[in-house]
């Protein structure tokens, strides 16, 4: 006969649960507070408790922060499938017939954040009145997973398989110059001679600097900039020429594309999210504005 299982402790509850998640994506006491919106020292307390109740420890303290164990990942990843089981239950508990509402994170660069979501994010916005929007520009890939974001707007032509999301289209690049600048210039001046505006060391692989290499390996730039905007402002100004994306120069007056655009350069456009968010009301009314409201230049797709 069977020994009858122990008795399971109880002491384990849904706040405990939620404090182990925010310290597991926050990694610092005070990053944990702010989302739990209590102070560091009761994030503190409660981790303490948490790990004396069930006798081991949950994570490692280090310089850098936070480090759940593999047992504060385990219960991460349970308090984490909890939260989505929850709000999939509000959803449809107060939103079925509602208009979507509710907070919406997205991620994207600085340059997709001005070039192609701020353009068309007031018709959104007027559609759409009760979603309030967190945007985020960073070069860095948000966790999706972990919810630092709802979604993410990136340039990708091997978009992570772990996301679901749709193609918006394909930006395209070209050499572009101001007119000014390039009306200066000496009769037959070759593209090599002319003053280049490229991307700084921070970005090494960007694809614009190794297509630069390849296809144009004489070249030094007289100008390094941070990003893909800083470049197309060095550009409109007259400092030189460089490689910008069509949607960056839509119809701006003063340069002109030398050449044709560079299909090498060519990258898609996409749209993510995490697989157990994107039926969420307020996910499915951004994913389904953006597909028909981003156009690209250039895009035949």
């Amino acid at each position: 006969m069977k020994t009858p299982p122990a008795t399971l402790p109880t002491k384990l509850g849904l706040p405990d649960l939620e404090t182990i998640l925010a310290l597991h994506r926050g990694r610092t006491l005070a990053r944990a507070a702010e989302r739990l919106r209590v102070d560091a020292s009761t994030v503190f307390r409660a981790v303490r408790r948490i790990e004396r109740d069930i006798g081991d420890v949950l994570f490692d303290r280090g310089r850098h922060g936070y480090t759940a164990t593999a047992l504060g990942r385990a219960l991460a990843a349970h308090a984490e499938r909890i939260e989505q089981q929850l709000e999939a239950a509000r959803e449809t508990a107060f939103n079925q017939d509602a208009a979507p509402s509710g907070l919406l994170r997205i991620t994207l660069t600085e340059t997709l954040f001005h070039t192609v979501l701020l353009p068309v994010l007031p018709r959104f916005a007027a559609a759409y009145p009760h979603i309030a929007l967190e945007l985020v520009t960073s070069n860095a890939i948000a966790n999706l997973g972990q919810r630092e974001a709802d979604i993410a707007i990136r340039v990708t032509n091997a978009p992570p398989e772990h996301l679901v999301g749709i193609r918006l289209g394909t930006v395209r690049s070209a050499v572009w110059g101001g007119r000014d600048y390039l009306a200066a210039q000496p009769a037959g001046m070759q593209i090599e001679e002319l003053d280049w505006i490229s991307l700084d060391d921070s970005l090494p692989e960007h694809p614009s600097r190794i297509w630069r290499r390849d296809a144009l390996p004489k070249v030094a730039p007289r100008y390094k900039v941070g990003n893909l905007l800083a470049v197309a402002g060095a550009v409109v100004n007259g400092l030189g020429v460089g490689v910008v994306p069509l949607a960056v120069m839509r119809g701006h007056p003063q340069v002109e594309m030398i050449g044709e655009p560079l299909p090498e350069l060519d990258i898609g456009l996409w749209v993510l999210a995490h697989p157990d968010t994107r039926y969420l009301g307020r996910m499915k009314a951004m994913f389904d504005f953006l597909r028909t409201a981003v156009k690209l230049p250039g895009d035949a797709d």
